[in-house]
This record gives C-alpha cells, sequence and structure tokens, in this order.
C-alpha cells in the first residue's frame, strides 16, 4: 500500500529517553482531554513511575486515559499492582493478549502489540521505539540503550490518533470491556504546525500486512546514493536481502549497523549466516558495541528517513502490530544520519570481509545450525513465507 504522505507537520526526533521522556511527561501533565499510550514494555523503574504518575494525576482531573500494554513484553517487567492502581484513579488499562499459559505453545502467541504510541488532546503524538522503561536499564549490557522516537504535531497527529482509538476499542471488545469503546472520536487540529511531509505505517494481521516492509523496499530500491539503516534485530527476508545486494551491485553505498553484544543467542548467530553474500555483494556492516542497540531506523539518500517499532526480523514484519514514521525531509534526515553516524564512530566496528569469511569452522558451523534451527522454528509455526 501506497503511504499518505501529509503536509505541514511539525517533528522534533527524539534521542533515547533523555529527549522521550520529559517531552512524553510534560504533553501527560498539560493534557486537558484524552491520552492514548500504548507500549510493549512498561517496566518498575523511576523512569516508568514518573510516567505513572502523570497518568495518574491526568486521570484525577479528569482526563480520559487509556493505557495498553503487551501482555508478553511486560509480563515480567510491569508492576503487579500497576494495573489495579491505575484504574483505581479511573484510567481505562488494558493488556494486549494476555499472556496466562507460560509453557503453552501456540501460533497466535507471538502476535504481540510491539508498537510505541502516545498522543494527547490530539494535537501531539510519539511515536518511536521507545518503551517506558530507563535508558539505564541495560542487563547485561552497557547503558545507555541506543534508541529514537518522534514528537509529532501537524495534520499526522490525526493518523495516529485514528490507530490509537481503533486499537483500542478492538481489544477493549476482546477483553469484555465494551463500554471502554472509543465511541465518540476526539476532534483532532489538523492545522499545519510544520512544513515537513510525512506518513504514518502500520503492520497489522488485516489490511496492513506489509506496509512497513514494502515502504522499505520502494525507498531501497529507488536510492541512488546512500542507505544507511540500524536495526536492533536484523533477519530479512529474501526480498529485502536482494534489494540490499542490487542497491550495493549499483554503486550505491549501503551500511548496515547492527547489534554487536549477543542478547538472544539463537538470532544473534542466525543473522550472521547472512553476513557472507551481503559482505560479498559490498554491504558495509558496522556492530555496535558500546551499549544495547534498539534502534529501528533509517536514513536513504538524505530525504527518506523511517523512525520505529518495526525491526527487519520475521517478528516485526510478519507477526507483531508495529508503527513507524516514514519523513521525506531533508533536515529531519540530516539530523537522524547524524546521530547515526555519530553511533558508527564512538560505538561501531567494522566487520572486515576477509576476515568475516577466515573465522574458523566451528564459528561457522554454529552460525548455521543457528540459522537451520530459526528456519525449522519459522516453518514450524508456519510464518516462514518470503522469509
Amino acid at each position: 500500500m501506497i503511504p499518505e504522505f501529509s503536509e505541514g507537520n511539525r517533528l522534533t526526533l527524539l534521542r533515547n529517553g533523555t529527549d522521550y521522556f520529559p517531552a512524553l511527561e510534560a504533553a501527560i501533565r498539560g493534557a486537558r482531554r484524552e491520552i492514548h499510550l500504548e507500549t510493549y514494555i512498561y517496566a518498575d523503574d523511576e523512569t516508568a513511575r514518573r510516567i505513572t504518575e502523570a497518568l495518574l494525576d491526568a486521570a484525577e482531573r479528569g482526563v480520559a486515559v487509556h493505557v495498553l500494554v503487551d501482555g508478553f513484553g511486560s509480563r515480567d517487567l510491569m508492576p503487579p499492582d500497576l494495573g489495579y492502581r491505575l484504574v483505581a484513579a479511573g484510567v481505562r488499562f488494558l493488556v494486549f493478549r494476555p499472556e496466562v499459559a507460560a509453557f503453552r505453545f501456540r501460533r497466535t502467541r507471538l502476535r504481540r502489540m510491539h508498537r510505541k504510541i502516545a498522543v494527547v488532546d490530539g494535537r501531539v503524538g510519539f511515536i518511536g521505539g521507545i518503551n517506558i522503561i530507563d535508558d539505564m536499564h541495560t542487563p547485561g549490557q552497557m547503558p545507555p540503550r541506543i534508541d529514537f522516537a518522534v514528537c509529532v504535531e501537524g495534520p499526522l497527529v490525526a493518523d495516529i490518533q485514528q490507530q490509537a482509538e481503533r486499537l483500542w476499542s478492538r481489544v477493549a471488545w476482546a477483553n469484555m470491556r465494551r463500554r471502554w469503546r472509543v465511541e465518540a472520536r476526539l476532534q483532532v487540529d489538523r492545522a499545519p504546525k510544520g512544513t515537513q511531509r510525512a506518513a504514518l505505517l502500520v503492520r497489522d494481521n488485516i489490511r496492513h500486512r506489509s506496509d512497513i516492509e514494502d515502504a522499505y523496499l520502494a525507498a531501497i530500491r529507488a536510492a541512488r546514493r546512500e542507505i544507511i539503516l540500524a536495526n536492533a534485530y536484523f533477519f530479512p527476508g529474501k526480498r529485502f536481502r536482494r534489494a540490499l545486494v542490487e542497491a550495493a551491485h549499483r554503486g550505491v553505498r549501503v551500511v548496515l549497523l547492527l547489534q554487536g553484544r549477543v542478547e538472544y543467542v539463537l538470532l544473534h548467530y542466525a543473522s550472521r549466516a547472512l553476513y557472507g553474500m551481503l559482505l560479498d555483494a559490498g554491504v558495509e556492516i558496522q556492530e555496535y558495541y558500546k551499549g544495547f542497540l534498539h534502534a529501528k531506523v533509517a536514513v536513504i539518500d538524505g530525504h527518506w528517513s523511517t523512525v520505529g517499532s518495526s525491526n527487519i526480523d520475521p517478528f516485526s514484519l510478519m507477526l507483531a502490530r508495529e508503527a513507524n514514521v516514514v519523513v521525506e525531509d531533508r533536515a529531519f534526515a540530516a539530523e537522524l544520519r547524524g546521530a547515526l553516524q555519530q553511533a558508527l564512530e564512538l560505538g561501531a566496528r567494522m566487520v572486515p570481509k576477509k576476515r568475516w569469511h577466515a573465522k574458523p569452522l566451528r564459528t561457522r558451523v554454529a552460525i548455521w545450525i543457528a540459522y537451520a534451527t530459526v528456519r525449522l522454528l519459522m516453518g514450524v509455526f508456519g510464518y516462514a513465507g518470503r522469509h
């Protein structure tokens, strides 16, 4: 599906929680009518508690507050009494697909709500990859976590509001909270607030199954000079790999900034089975070691960029509900590119092609076993498809 761009937006790039949480808290504390907050992870730390207090204060002054968390992502980190506290204060709190059987395997278990969205009073929206969790909470890794979000003002907020209302009403119905469905839609201020052109892209399992991937592919295929893609979990399908290889073959500089530290062992090694073909095609692979890379962003040819929740892996591209903003604006792209360039220079190491192909046999065997295992699991769950 072709993205529907809107003109007249003002977009602010937010780097890490340092920028994001003060902006989000200020918007919540300034709310007068309605708040929608969606997050995959809602933790129990100082940052999350600050957001919780802001939400409680908003509810107490009569703001209609809606909080939606994912049942798997927030299962272990969310405070046990959070839902009760919020509901007692008048907040409408729902869990997307609650996890009730830890060891029960079923296909639908992997269909999570992975997007991170907030919209306040229909006037300001937030979208990106940052969960409600402190940047410094990076067990086994050096903090802070590297991530991005965008603060949106202008006509695009209407699209964010609509998506938030639509998912909220669907989950409310599924959770037997029919009275909580959004009946009267909030009137959104569509007046221009800036000069930037942007579109909201979502991935679901109905009408928008491949919108985010298709937007990436269109931009990659149109690239003429440079592609910089930073992604925490990188395990693309054939179409995506082919598009990157073809871009490199036609002389485009293709740079992948990927996670260097091990978080999920199986996916970490499986993704490295793709390194050989990419390096042989001339793709530059940089692994980030300074800290934990959680970003899901890209900049192409200095004018097209995207920030959001979608990784380039089967979970994000084929299963989870995701949300990205795509921006066609040179100033925004330059700012994001500068942040990525800083990460490349200060915390990343290039993967040399010769050294990669000279890896010991045991390492190569481990990588291909991991790759075969991930492929097998995808087939078992019925999600191999184009991957």
